[in-house]
């Protein structure tokens, strides 16, 4: 008893690196499995045991063993990358041409010790079943199996069918090279093969490719929950959950969430987790083990530095963004000389009839066609299309949803921008900003510093001016290799983007930067994770190159 308990003990202790070694070790074996299968199909059998075999097993399955035994083993070579994978699929077809390995070596000549092998890696597979977890598409087909099975069966009736209609044919290895005008029996089975071997090619690609889950947009009460959520949250950020695009992953207790979208093999969270600050450790595992599941790689998109320890936990690597610009609401002033020259845009812009003002949610949807006409000549001037993901669009329902600070000039609305609110006053910021044909010159500097004014009155200690991308680079000789790629988009990038004028123009209004960073899997993955979140923020992969 003793000594079973001490068994025991040793493998709970040896448990954690079974469970992750498994899927390494299974592929090896499955691989090297097939590699024996393979070189013993290309050596002579042993005599002694094939002529025992002779009187008890007919030639045509002798000879049909050894070539499934061969097929079994060009098999499992290529089911190993799918166990590596960990997928279920693999999983089951490899247990299947396991059965049949072992049968097709025990005929084609008794080789107990292939079977043997065989036998062990099958057993190996199955006492770690549940490593294998990630859905392979051919296990899910669920509206395309008819499709599957019908073409199966076509495949299997053209090929009885060539068979009874040649079946009068002697068979002989020539017949495969022969090529005439009216030789039909070799050209149709030339054509059956072709036609087995992509068909079988067809099913096993279906069957290794990994099955994503298809993402679900949240319903009405998972966004009321994240508004309550955002509307208590210190980073205003988390208020583009409200934009509807972005699935939502919701702690255990539903005090927290993530909000994110999937992109090629990414799946990308944009910025923090928001919410209750106990629970980002659990949700940030949580959405990696769902990426794992689903084969992507985990981003975490615009995130801040009070959570990078929590990033590189997850194993992680860090690229840096840019910097976010915030104002300090309660030294911000109009005095001095250093605010010559927004005092300057702001006494031109009252001077052509600037004024400001908030609307009342309610009040943003009764001015709703005013703001879509505002919104489709800021567009058609900026030669624009709309983006997405990190920022706003212009939607009804969402800019419903926020007050709405305007710029008014001979009683008409020229100018709006809708507002993040923190219910703790601890920031405010700013989503979609549009300006029509009709707004003063400098409307962007007045509505900015008027908003600045209005959330000092109002008790707020931030304001939220947004990211500058690329921005804080270091500029040194040892400086990683991001660091030195970004400061070469972002000197020779101007063509294409202002960086270095967004950068300025935030500037004059004196506020702090603070670092943003995305957390990745970095390395050689890095540039196809930089594409995948481009592709979300533009609109799609066409958006990326041509706006």
């Amino acid at each position: 008893m003793k000594q079973w308990r001490y068994a025991r003990q040793a493998a709970e202790a040896l448990r954690p690196w079974i469970e992750r070694f498994a899927p390494h070790v299974a592929a090896g074996g499955v691989f090297l499995a097939g590699v024996i299968l393979l070189l013993s199909g290309a050596t002579p059998e042993i005599d002694s045991r094939m002529e025992w075999l002779r009187g008890l097993v007919p030639d045509p399955v002798l000879e049909m063993s050894h070539l499934i035994g061969s097929a079994v083993g060009v098999g499992l070579l290529i089911l190993a990358r799918g166990l590596y994978q960990r997928l279920d699929g693999a999983w089951w077809t490899t247990m299947v041409l396991l059965a049949g390995g072992i049968a097709a070596s025990l005929l084609k000549g008794l080789d107990y010790e292939e079977a043997t092998l065989l036998s062990a890696v099958g057993l190996g597979l199955w006492l770690t079943r549940d490593r294998f977890y990630r859905r392979a598409s051919m296990l899910d087909l669920r509206s395309s199996r008819a499709w599957v099975i019908c073409t199966v069966l076509v495949v299997g009736a053209a090929v009885w069918v060539s068979m009874v209609s040649y079946r009068d044919v002697q068979y002989a290895h020539e017949l495969w090279w022969q090529f005439a005008f009216d030789d039909d029996a070799p050209r149709v089975m030339r054509a059956g093969l072709l036609t087995i071997l992509l068909a079988a090619g067809y099913v096993l690609w279906q069957l290794l490719s990994p099955q994503r889950e298809e993402p679900e947009l949240p319903d009405a009460d998972a966004m009321a929950r994240a508004t309550a959520i955002a509307m208590s949250s210190q980073d205003t950020l988390s208020y583009l959950a409200l934009l509807g695009d972005k699935q939502l992953l919701f702690s255990e207790a539903g005090d927290a969430f993530i909000m994110y979208q999937r992109s090629g093999r990414s799946m990308v969270a944009l910025g923090d987790p928001a919410g209750n600050p106990a629970r980002f450790e659990e949700l940030c595992w949580k959405f990696r083990e769902l990426c794992d599941r689903n084969s992507s790689w985990p981003v975490f998109y615009q995130v801040s530095s009070e959570q990078l320890p929590l990033y590189l936990d997850l194993g992680l690597e860090l690229a840096k963004l840019g910097e976010e610009a915030r104002v300090l609401l309660p030294e911000f002033s109009m005095e001095g000389s250093k605010r010559s020259s927004l005092r300057n845009e702001y006494r031109r812009s009252a001077k052509e009839g600037a004024s400001f003002g908030v609307l009342s949610p309610q009040e943003v949807a009764e001015q709703m066609p005013r703001l879509k006409e505002i919104s489709d000549q800021w567009l058609h001037n900026k030669s624009a299309a709309e983006k997405g993901f990190s920022v706003g669009r212009f939607d009804a329902e969402y800019l419903r949803r926020f007050p709405c600070a305007c710029v008014y000039r001979n009683g008409q609305i020229v100018a709006f921008t809708n507002l993040w609110l923190s219910r703790t006053r601890d920031e405010f910021s700013i989503d979609l900003m549009r300006y029509g044909a009709e707004a003063p010159k400098g409307v962007m500097d007045y509505l900015f510093i008027e908003l600045m004014l209005w959330g000092k009155k109002e008790g707020y200690r931030w304001f939220n001016l947004g990211m500058a991308p690329l921005a804080g680079l270091e500029n040194h000789p040892l400086a990683p290799f991001w660091h030195k790629l970004g400061r070469i988009v972002h000197r020779y990038g101007e063509t294409f983007y202002n960086f270095e004028g967004l950068r300025r123009y935030k500037d004059k209004f004196g506020p702090q930067w603070r670092p943003r960073y995305m957390a990745s899997p970095g390395g050689l993955v890095l540039p196809r994770v930089l594409l995948d979140t481009a592709a979300l923020i533009a609109g799609g992969m066409r958006e990326v190159v041509w706006k």
